[in-house]
């Protein structure tokens, strides 16, 4: 399982012109399952998105207060893109997302913890499959990409790439 986590001033999720879901103060989750992902992984990413330290203490401490701790919200919004590869060139690949089927009743449990975690008042979320527009207002920005267990990936770049990027 995959997510985006952004601390948001606001967010909402709109679908066919219809308002879904909608937040103030909080964190946005963008949330993709992949076909290796299970129950332990929805349940984890809910955990860790609740713990996630992304605002600053009273005392100006960095990275130091959770959602909870600010009194925030969650909208989660599920986004298989993000687990898209494009290895193979510029079409995007989605081969290692989940079912349908699956990714839904994953997704349901990661949502379902969060609340339970957290309390259904404070947790919100878009709608499975649709075409939605979701709006925000970063608070920052800060964004980040928490991973599930089976997802403990590192990021690296090859050498030569980094220092073509610098002399530019």
């Amino acid at each position: 399982m995959k997510a985006v986590l952004q601390r948001v001033k606001s967010a909402s999720v709109t679908v066919d012109g219809s308002l879904i879901s909608s937040i103030g103060k909080g964190i946005l989750v963008f949330t993709a399952v992949a076909k290796e992902d299970s129950e332990k992984d929805a349940e984890s990413m809910a955990s860790k998105v609740l713990k996630f330290k992304i605002w600053d203490d009273e005392n100006g401490g960095r990275w130091k207060r959770t959602v909870q701790d600010v009194g925030g919200e969650v909208l989660c919004v599920s986004q298989f893109t993000l687990l898209a590869s494009t290895k193979k060139g510029n079409k995007p690949d989605f081969h290692n997302s989940a079912s349908g089927e699956k990714a839904f009743e994953l997704y349901k449990r990661f949502f379902g913890t969060v609340q339970q975690l957290y309390g259904p008042e404070k947790v919100k979320d878009g709608v499975f499959q649709a075409m939605m527009d979701v709006a925000l207002v970063n608070d920052g920005p800060k964004s980040t990409r928490p991973q599930s267990l089976t997802h403990q990936e590192e990021v690296t770049f090859p050498k030569r790439a980094l220092m073509t990027s610098w002399e530019i």
